[in-house]
Protein backbone atom coordinates (compact mmCIF):
# COMPACT_ATOMS: atom_id res chain seq x y z
CA UNK A 1 0.00 0.00 0.00
CA UNK A 2 1.32 3.30 -0.61
CA UNK A 3 0.92 6.79 0.80
CA UNK A 4 -1.28 9.70 -0.63
CA UNK A 5 -1.45 13.48 -0.19
CA UNK A 6 -5.17 14.73 -1.83
CA UNK A 7 -5.92 18.51 -2.23
CA UNK A 8 -9.23 19.89 -2.29
CA UNK A 9 -9.54 23.68 -3.68
CA UNK A 10 -12.48 26.07 -3.39
CA UNK A 11 -13.88 25.47 0.18
CA UNK A 12 -13.50 28.72 1.41
CA UNK A 13 -14.82 29.40 4.74
CA UNK A 14 -15.13 25.48 5.86
CA UNK A 15 -15.48 24.92 9.40
CA UNK A 16 -13.95 21.98 12.09
CA UNK A 17 -17.52 20.88 11.83
CA UNK A 18 -17.92 20.59 8.40
CA UNK A 19 -14.36 19.34 7.97
CA UNK A 20 -14.87 16.42 10.51
CA UNK A 21 -17.80 15.55 7.99
CA UNK A 22 -16.69 15.49 5.47
CA UNK A 23 -13.99 13.07 6.93
CA UNK A 24 -16.58 10.57 8.35
CA UNK A 25 -18.34 10.74 5.17
CA UNK A 26 -14.66 9.04 3.65
CA UNK A 27 -14.06 6.60 6.84
CA UNK A 28 -17.84 5.63 6.47
CA UNK A 29 -16.87 3.84 3.49
CA UNK A 30 -13.09 3.60 3.07
CA UNK A 31 -12.83 -0.18 3.28
CA UNK A 32 -14.88 -0.68 0.01
CA UNK A 33 -11.75 0.66 -1.98
CA UNK A 34 -8.82 -0.38 0.53
CA UNK A 35 -8.36 2.93 1.64
CA UNK A 36 -7.31 3.97 5.07
CA UNK A 37 -7.57 7.53 5.50
CA UNK A 38 -5.35 8.86 8.42
CA UNK A 39 -5.70 12.72 8.82
CA UNK A 40 -7.68 15.99 7.12
CA UNK A 41 -6.65 19.23 7.44
CA UNK A 42 -7.94 22.25 6.00
CA UNK A 43 -7.22 26.39 5.36
CA UNK A 44 -10.41 28.20 5.82
CA UNK A 45 -8.65 31.70 4.59
CA UNK A 46 -7.46 30.10 1.20
CA UNK A 47 -10.40 27.36 0.19
CA UNK A 48 -7.76 24.06 0.91
CA UNK A 49 -8.24 20.79 2.44
CA UNK A 50 -5.38 18.68 2.83
CA UNK A 51 -6.06 14.39 3.04
CA UNK A 52 -3.24 12.06 4.03
CA UNK A 53 -4.51 8.07 3.26
CA UNK A 54 -3.12 4.73 2.22
CA UNK A 55 -4.24 3.29 -0.37
CA UNK A 56 -3.86 0.86 -3.59
CA UNK A 57 -3.96 3.24 -5.56
CA UNK A 58 -4.71 7.46 -6.25
CA UNK A 59 -8.08 5.99 -8.33
CA UNK A 60 -9.23 4.13 -5.28
CA UNK A 61 -8.49 7.76 -3.32
CA UNK A 62 -11.10 9.71 -5.68
CA UNK A 63 -13.52 7.07 -5.70
CA UNK A 64 -13.95 7.33 -1.96
CA UNK A 65 -13.94 10.99 -2.24
CA UNK A 66 -16.41 11.25 -4.99
CA UNK A 67 -18.60 9.19 -3.80
CA UNK A 68 -18.60 10.64 -0.53
CA UNK A 69 -19.46 14.28 -2.41
CA UNK A 70 -16.07 16.00 -2.57
CA UNK A 71 -13.72 14.65 -5.32
CA UNK A 72 -9.89 15.78 -5.18
CA UNK A 73 -8.50 18.30 -7.53
CA UNK A 74 -5.22 16.87 -7.14
CA UNK A 75 -3.88 13.21 -5.51
CA UNK A 76 0.04 12.87 -5.06
CA UNK A 77 1.64 9.70 -4.05
CA UNK A 78 4.28 10.57 -1.15
CA UNK A 79 7.01 8.41 -1.79
CA UNK A 80 9.25 10.23 0.89
CA UNK A 81 9.27 10.90 4.32
CA UNK A 82 11.50 11.73 7.18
Amino acid sequence: MAKFMDVHHGMMGITDEQLQQAHAADLAIQREEGVTFEHAWADPEHGVVYCLSEAPDANAVQRIHERAGHPADEIHKVQLTV
